[in-house]
């Protein structure tokens, strides 16, 4: 299987469905439009409560996800990724979006922009690894009149790269809006791009345990090459290790919108300044304390998934007891506090102690998460989560390594 198979999310029968009705176009041999194929196959996507239509995903794990929320396909994509930004649309504005699909992230910086700006250029970079998946918006009815401007830029590509062959899609793009259309490994495109280069990277993966490879630490340092100063990387998963790369990268961190889900996404910017909000408490130390903040690693952007989800179990397990504590019950959010549960406090004790840490009162526990004592959650440049979380990992390894000195 090529890694554009394996890489792919949408379910297997649309797209099985969509490349045999893109080969019938290509070979003249499609006995209707594109115009119609919707209401011929309908059935075959998921509407989504503002109106807006998703896919369903390939089985995963034994089970079948859409690809967006149902709160909200459309909707998901100006509250995730277009209300954090804070573009200064009186400049030329430069977005990369990662895993583009049916191109509503585009279509939503389109229409924000179309909103606020006078006499500024736009350039989105879109980047998506499944000819089908694009194709799919192509097919599916525009949730918002912008995303006709998304769609002939698909449309463009998939003509040039010989996937379709009917120029269908009568609107123009505006002149000072300028679509590039990536069908490939973004790992591989971004190797490409211009340093210092993007306002904002939209990074929407279907999952990290699918596609770790889009979550790496190396992919996260090719993200700090190219975005500026002021950037923004938006992405929805609330994961640890996606959080403690985006650190290890050179970012820091904070608390994007929660929208669809229970927990809110992640925000990362080069400065602390862009970012507003902190993530939570609980959050920060088991990031900084626990294994579960190892990262995802590919070091020459060329993994698949399977290996570096096999690489971060490994390391893992090297860094339980020896550089982090146990995740096992959640043992590193006990640090300073007292505990009722006798058993629970058993177990915690236990991991603990394999990292020098006496008791959960201990001074060295204090010690170690004594920052969080100025936490609020509206972050700024000195007191936000990343240094937080700096900070948390240094007093550690001053536990472990016998250094701490009580005072």
């Amino acid at each position: 299987m090529t890694y554009e198979n394996d890489a792919r999310v949408i379910s297997d029968d649309v797209f099985d469905l969509i490349n045999q009705f893109f080969d019938e176009e290509r070979s003249g041999r499609n006995i209707e439009s594109r115009v119609n194929f919707f209401d011929t196959y309908k059935d075959y996507f998921v509407l989504t409560d503002d109106g807006s239509y998703s896919i369903n995903s390939k089985e995963i794990n034994h089970k079948v996800e859409t690809l967006h929320t149902s709160t909200g396909a459309i909707s998901e994509s100006f509250e995730k990724f277009i209300k954090p930004m804070k573009f200064d649309y009186s400049k030329d504005i430069a977005i990369l979006d990662i895993c583009a699909g049916i191109g509503y992230n585009t279509s939503a910086a389109i229409a924000d922009f179309m909103k606020n700006s006078s006499d500024s250029n736009l350039t989105i970079d879109m980047v998506e690894i499944s000819k089908a998946t694009l194709a799919c918006g192509l097919l599916v009815p525009s949730p918002i009149r912008e995303h006709d401007i998304t769609r002939k830029a698909i449309e463009d590509e998939l003509i040039r790269q010989d996937y379709a062959t009917l120029t269908l899609e009568k609107c123009e793009i505006p002149e000072n809006i300028d679509i590039n259309v990536f069908i490939e490994d973004a790992r591989q495109t971004v190797q490409k791009l211009d340093d210092n280069t993007y306002d904002a990277i939209f990074l929407d993966p279907f999952s990290q345990n699918m596609a770790p490879e889009l979550f790496s630490l190396e992919f996260f340092k090719e993200f700090r090459r190219i975005i500026k100063d002021d950037g923004i990387v938006a992405t929805y998963t609330s994961s640890a290790p996606v959080r403690a790369g985006f650190i290890e990268a050179g970012f820091y961190i904070g608390l994007g919108p929660i929208f669809g889900r229970k927990q809110g996404g992640t925000l990362a910017s080069p400065n602390p300044l862009m970012l507003d909000y902190a993530l939570p408490k609980n959050d920060e130390i088991r990031i900084a304390l626990s294994d579960v903040g190892i990262v995802f690693r590919d070091p020459e952007l060329n993994d698949n998934s399977d290996t570096i989800l096999e690489r971060r179990t490994e390391e893992r397990h090297a860094a339980r007891h020896n550089t982090k504590i146990s995740s096992a019950v959640k043992t590193p959010i006990f640090l300073a506090t007292e505990m009722d549960d006798e058993k629970l406090k058993r177990r915690v004790e236990r991991n603990l102690a394999k990292m020098n840490i006496p008791s959960t009162t201990s001074d060295e526990a204090k010690h170690i998460v004594v920052c969080e004592n100025s936490y609020t959650e509206k972050q700024d440049e000195k007191n936000n989560s990343t240094n937080r979380i700096l900070e948390m990992e240094k007093r550690l390894k001053e536990v472990k390594s016998g250094n701490y000195v009580a005072t």
